[in-house]
């Protein structure tokens, strides 16, 4: 991550810096809001802003508002008190740390306030898939289109390939499109010459500058104008740019992912995504399966966010009780991986027994989880407790094939459904019942027909 450290703080920051760079940072020093805009300014960018409290916060937060220079800030100071921290919040910083400072803090604010800390948790098989095509093309400088829905950790999968391409030492840098005004997306891309709208203030170096010799992520990118596609369409296959206002244009390298919730398929053929573009954007495609299509990964992300947010708030690490498992394991999760993050946020900060209880899996307003979920999948779930009771005597094989069948009857067929319940992946589903159908053993058909011997 890079970081700029503004102000001096008599020396104090020196030793702030160098506690940045032990954990990977890169780091850059202004010693005024002039420099500091300067910085930001020239494309050299910043994922962090560490301020000496002797500068005037409100103003360089007010000042990077002007200009749209959207980046985090956090405040430090020799006193070590609740006014000068208030006071800095106040003016507009995330966090404020007391110096001389800890290596733990900083490594902490480091990772909470950019997200730099970031992991690739899965255990499905249809999510493992999706990693090794990942893993293939990392290497290569291809376009890469990462879809799947809202939540679904497209962004994640989007870092995961920059540190395993050939660029990973240089910037990863994400621009949301859909978060910045059509007007502004352009100068926020390209870049813009002194003058060339009102506002512009001095010359910005933009997205595209900023991410030269890495990877620059398109985030939602379905909801650019159509007119920018076009110029975001000459940047990719002529490699050079133009600022607005400028009058020559920029050679860029870098390598572009782009993500979408929406199909752009569609979206081209409704007119509203140019089809060129996206034949240039989808070199490979990575498809995230919705959570829903990922049962065993909803157990290795449970796991995963208990352990990571018990220690974010010096917490006991719980165990998550059995009636616990059985309402995660049911929830469809149509927030997917972020909705399920937060529920076990949730959960970590209001436990009070010895485990993570039903009591503690609650939704955002309070509600128990799983309460009015489907009665097709709620019935399934209990048959295949009921299979499970009755096991002295009887070959693993034949338990698992019951299981499978029990479930998948009382989901009327449906192998969506009981894949999910059964917690293996819809392609593991199918080979077992084709397994049982060359044995003879009667398979329930789609839709709840008549059984029939084949999957």
């Amino acid at each position: 991550m890079r970081l700029l450290i503004v102000g001096t703080l008599k020396g104090q920051l020196t030793t702030a810096t160098k506690i940045a760079m032990d954990r990977g940072a890169t780091v850059t020093h202004a010693d005024s809001i002039e420099q500091a805009l300067a910085v930001l300014r020239s494309g050299r960018g910043a994922d962090l802003l560490m301020v000496d409290v002797a500068i005037d916060i409100r103003e360089l937060v007010t000042r990077l508002d002007a200009e749209h220079i959207h980046v985090p800030l956090v405040a430090c100071g020799i006193e070590n008190n609740a006014r000068a921290a208030v006071a800095a919040i106040h003016a507009g910083a995330k966090e404020y740390i007391p110096l001389p400072p800890d290596p733990e803090l900083i490594a902490a604010v480091l990772a909470a306030v950019t997200d730099d800390h970031r992991e690739m948790v899965y255990r499905d098989e249809s999510m493992a898939q999706v990693v090794k095509l990942a893993q293939q093309i990392a290497t290569s400088d291809a376009s890469v289109l990462i879809t799947g829905e809202s939540g679904t950790g497209k962004e994640v999968l989007a870092r995961y390939v920059h540190s395993r391409s050939n660029r990973s030492k240089k910037p990863f840098i994400s621009i949301n499109c859909a978060a910045i005004p059509e007007n502004l997306l352009e100068s926020e891309l390209f870049g813009h010459e002194k003058g060339s709208f009102t506002g512009a203030v001095a010359r910005r170096i933009g997205k595209f500058e900023e991410a030269t010799g890495g990877t620059l992520l398109l985030d939602e990118i379905s909801e650019m104008d159509v007119r920018l596609q076009a110029k975001l369409l000459r940047a990719i296959q002529e490699r050079v740019i133009d600022r607005v206002g400028g009058t020559r244009p920029v050679p860029i390298d870098i390598r572009i992912i782009a993500t979408s919730n929406r199909n752009l398929v569609d979206a081209a053929r409704e007119g509203t995504f140019r089809e060129d573009l996206l034949f240039r954007l989808n070199v490979v495609n990575l498809k995230i399966p919705p959570l829903r299509e990922r049962p065993a990964d909803v157990i290795e992300l449970s796991q995963f966010f208990a352990k990571k947010y018990a220690e974010a708030n010096n917490v006991p690490l719980r165990p998550i009780a059995a009636d616990a498992w059985r309402a995660l394991s049911l929830h469809r999760w149509p927030g997917n991986v972020r909705e399920l993050e937060n529920t076990i946020h949730r959960a970590v900060l209001l436990g009070t027994g010895t485990e993570i209880g039903l009591d503690g899996i609650l939704t955002p307003d309070g509600a128990r989880l799983g309460q009015g979920g489907s009665p097709a999948v709620t019935h399934a779930a209990q048959a295949a407790e009921q299979v499970t009771r009755v096991l002295v005597g009887r070959t693993v094989a034949d338990v698992e094939r019951d299981l499978i069948l029990e479930t998948l009857k009382h989901c009327l067929g449906n192998r969506t459904h009981a894949s999910n319940i059964l917690g293996i992946s819809i392609r593991t589903l199918r080979n077992k019942l084709n397994e049982y159908a060359a044995d003879g053993v009667p398979i329930p058909p789609p839709g709840g027909g008549e059984v029939r011997g084949a999957a």
